[in-house]
């Protein structure tokens, strides 16, 4: 077999209604280590390994988008030692696996205020979205620092501020417009949002992106999902009917 064709292999979807954007807020790792006597620390060490299964998973599954809830903004109320371990596995995450997304076809976009972060983690957000920029296989979309009502605020203080500027007119305004100015502008809506740890709640993750969107909650914790995990829930909502407020169900994303 060519080197063409394995990749064109690869890169087809394995199920015929695979979502064509999936997020997941992974939930449990610190519930995952406490049940086995290990510090939170280690929960979201494991919790890394599990993310590197599922965004090969998902490249194999024929997944255009995932997006991962790695840091929200009410994670800052987290004791200070647990914040800089996640913010250590960031770090380590970029500088040991951004080569590899890379060369795997696999774009890197980060939402979320980047306003008051350390310099230097910045500077690892920029670059991984600088050198993946034109891959197209998959788009790995990293909400880091994020938070929903925050995003949404923010574009409103755009709009508000154009309008006070005499640059817009109030009128202009709508839903379509609003979109443009989220930090998601561009990507489209989740088709599937996955919760790990058994939570049914969304925590200020994607709250105007997922209108439609369908859900799956997980009672694993996040560092026992993987593929198999992933393969099922694209199984779960494969079997769902999407009818976006409407009565006859629509096929395709």
């Amino acid at each position: 077999m060519s080197t063409t064709e394995t990749a064109a292999l690869a890169q087809a979807p394995a199920h015929a209604d695979v979502p064509r954007h999936v997020a997941i807020i992974m939930d449990g790792n610190g519930r995952w280590a406490a049940a086995r006597g290990l510090p939170r620390g280690e929960g979201h060490r494991r919790g890394v390994e599990a993310l590197r299964k599922v965004v090969r998973g998902a490249g194999e599954l024929g997944i255009a988008y995932l997006t991962i809830f790695s840091f929200s903004s009410e994670n800052w109320s987290r004791p200070v030692e647990e914040i800089g371990d996640l913010f250590g596995l960031l770090r380590r995450f970029i500088r040991n696996d951004l080569a590899e997304l890379h060369r795997d076809g696999v774009r890197v976009r980060v939402v979320g205020e980047r306003e008051g972060l350390e310099s230097d983690i910045v500077a690892l957000l920029n670059e991984a979205e600088d050198l993946t920029r034109d891959n197209t296989r998959m788009t790995l979309v990293v909400a880091f620092n994020y938070g929903s009502r925050q995003e949404i605020a923010r574009a409103a203080q755009r709009l508000a501020q154009e309008v006070a500027d005499g640059r817009r007119d109030a009128s202009t305004i709508n839903a379509d417009l609003l979109e443009t100015y989220l930090d998601t502008s561009g990507i489209p809506d989740p088709d599937l949002i996955i919760r790990t740890s058994g939570e049914q709640r969304l925590s200020n993750f994607l709250m105007w992106q997922a209108a439609y969107s369908e859900f799956v909650f997980v009672p694993l914790h996040w560092p026992d999902f993987d593929k198999a995990a992933l393969e099922r829930a694209v199984d779960e909502y494969a079997r769902r009917e999407r009818r976006f407020g409407g009565l006859a169900a629509k096929t395709g994303s």
